[in-house]
């Protein structure tokens, strides 16, 4: 056998692009080679997510409306006798020493509704949302969509110290999931769906489309990308519009104007969160040493929640101001109302009731509660600030704030939404610095004191991997030219079977491969035979090009390898010629698995490598 032509990239077969083809050959060229599939950023997909996701949000909007006025009237008939949905707080009540046993009732309906009902509606919603996203493909039971509302209602309206908003997340996360499984989507779009039902609860909550589009990025979307982010931003926007249409479009924390921070004062508002930093991390393994108490308990879980509501009401009967959803107390501290000794007592007070009451299994949200408790403690902190240095300028309205932020920040690392969460709630632009300094303290205290979060730590243990980090593909930013150009060994069409083993086991150079293009007279590519192919063949003397079985799967040379890595997924295969794109016969290089994880050379070397220089940089050793 004459040795197998070998074509340099430079070479292209340039120039043998007009020979002649044989006959023979006429079938096979008649089908184009299978090249990867290109989208855009945004297509007519996008579009339609977009009109369903509005369609969610508006849904979003009303069910958080209902699920407000069914956590009054369950909080009206529990503690004041009385059938009104006229918003009240537990509070005020005048049930006397029933406000010990009203939570337990609560409770015992939330244990059975759990028991009989759905597992999932334990717990705060968010973490079960995470867990459909990656590991259910985003399919959440169609049962949540009214057995979560439901069953947070009755708990916060019983006297649960929780917010809201965790419920209407998962409700409008639940709804759009529906929608994803009644309609004909892909499990990525199912996700946009259910994060924009998501996002759109809590937006329909607090106002604040813009944090609540960062939380479904940061929590449940795992990516920021414009396929999933417009649908969101739609579904955030328009559930607000819904709000305002029903309580206006206030702030959800009415808190007065505060002046621009000093140098001493941004300094101490830094250090508050990473304080607060570490009370996030101490209240995230409280919550999960106490659900890991009750687990030893020899007593059926349906009866849990019973137990951590004797805590709620044992507090509650102490301080009646812990039970219920509590935004007015968010209200008191960020304005100044509740300052010192007392925000600190209260913010205990809460942190004990709530952290019961969630490790117990019931049904409720964190944010209020977490607010509550880092806003109390930022009170605290600040105060003694303000008597200890007063030459710093402290505001302890600003302090309150950032612990609000922090806590959130450093308990969900959910940063961005933290900070543009505190701004979009109270609308005071002169907070976003120490917002966005505080938050990143906290931030930095958990990340380096607690491997999970209280998002994340549930899903740990259960053996799911969370995605944490949101990094540039080095796949999709790369080129397949800058990976697979190089010398092909080629076999001819017309080579026998025989003679091409003979040469495969004269070990020269190039017999090594797992695969080879087959080319014909003029050079043009034929298709694809592995060395396997070859060896297993029983007529030794059919031409090589019989054994091609189908066209070609092939990358162009402007590609990227993320599209290259997709396409061999697809086609089943371990390597693709590397074509010309206004000429996908002419055969310019190869493409591997092996390339495509050489591709990663340049990143870690720029994660791990450290080096101190200026000027050019000099060409990596895998750019050759």
């Amino acid at each position: 056998m004459k040795r197998p032509e070998v074509l340099s990239p430079e070479e292209g077969l340039n120039g043998r692009d007009t020979l002649p083809v044989a006959p023979s050959m006429g079938p096979t060229l008649q089908t184009e080679p299978r090249a990867p599939l290109t989208t855009g950023p945004v297509d007519g997909r996008v579009v339609w997510l977009c009109g369903l996701s509005v369609l969610l949000a508006i849904a979003a909007g009303l069910v958080a409306r209902l699920l407000g006025a069914l956590i009054a009237l369950i909080t009206q008939l529990a503690f004041f006798g009385r059938v009104s949905l006229e918003e009240v707080s537990p509070a005020e009540h005048t049930r006397g020493a029933w406000v010990l046993v009203i939570p337990v009732l609560g409770a015992l309906v939330v244990g059975v509704m759990a028991r009989y009902g759905s597992k999932a509606i334990r717990g705060h919603g968010i973490p079960e949302a995470m867990e459909q996203v990656l590991l259910n493909r985003s399919r959440i039971p169609p049962r949540m969509t009214f057995l979560k509302p439901l069953s947070a209602a009755v708990a916060i309206g019983t006297g649960g110290p929780f917010g809201a908003e965790g419920p209407i997340i998962a409700t409008g996360g639940a709804l759009g999931s529906l929608v994803g499984q009644v309609l004909r989507v892909t499990a990525d779009e199912r996700k946009v769906l259910l994060a924009a039902g998501a996002g759109a609860g809590m937006a329909a909550t607090f106002g604040a489309p813009v944090s609540a589009v960062l939380l479904a990025v940061e929590l449940l979307l795992f990516e920021l990308k414009p396929r999933s982010l417009i649908p969101v931003a739609l579904a955030t926007s328009t559930a607000t519009a819904v709000r305002m249409l029903f309580v206006g479009g206030a702030p959800a924390f009415a808190v007065p104007d505060v002046a621009a921070p000093g140098g001493g004062a941004l300094a101490f508002y830094i250090a508050l969160g990473a304080l607060v930093g570490v009370a996030s991390v101490g209240a995230t393994r409280a919550v999960y040493a106490i659900e890991d108490a009750f687990e030893r308990l020899p007593l059926h879980w349906m009866w849990w929640p019973a137990l951590g509501a004797l805590a709620v009401g044992a507090v509650g009967w102490f301080e009646p101001r812990t039970l219920g959803v509590g935004y007015t107390n968010i209200e008191a501290i960020l304005s100044g109302r509740l300052v010192g000794t007392a925000a600190l007592v209260f913010c205990l007070l809460k942190f004990t009731s709530w952290s019961i009451a969630l490790g117990s299994g019931t049904s409720g949200g964190t944010l209020a509660p977490l607010f509550t408790i880092g806003g109390g403690l930022g009170s605290a902190l600040g105060a003694l600030a303000v008597v200890w240095v007063p030459g710093l300028g402290v505001d302890v309205r600003i302090a309150a704030l950032v612990g609000m932020a922090a806590i959130f920040a450093g308990a969900s690392r959910a940063l961005l939404a933290s900070v543009v969460f505190a701004f979009e709630t109270t609308r005071q632009p002169l907070g976003l610095l120490p917002l966005l300094g505080g938050c990143a303290a906290a931030y930095l205290v958990s990340a380096l004191l607690m491997r999970h979060s209280i998002m994340t730590e549930k899903l740990a243990r259960r053996g799911a991997r969370v995605p944490t980090e949101y990094a540039a593909d080095v796949l999709a930013n790369t080129l397949v030219r800058e990976q697979g150009l190089r010398p092909v060994v080629t076999l001819r069409a017309e080579d026998t079977v025989a003679a091409v083993r003979a040469w495969l086991e004269g070990g020269a150079a190039g017999t090594r491969h797992q695969g080879f293009p087959v080319v014909d007279a003029a050079g043009r590519l034929l298709g694809v035979v592995t060395r396997r192919e070859l060896l297993a063949e029983a007529g030794e003397s059919r031409p090589v090009r019989e054994l091609i079985g189908r066209p070609p799967a092939v990358v162009f040379e402007d590609s990227t390898l993320r599209e290259a890595a997709d396409h061999m997924v697809r086609e089943g295969v371990g390597r693709l010629p590397v074509v010309k794109r206004d000429a996908p016969w002419t055969l310019v290089g190869i493409l591997t698995r092996s390339d495509l994880l050489a591709a990663h050379h340049r990143r870690l070397q720029e994660a791990h490598e450290p080096e101190r220089g200026w000027g050019a940089p000099r060409p990596s050793s895998s750019s050759a």
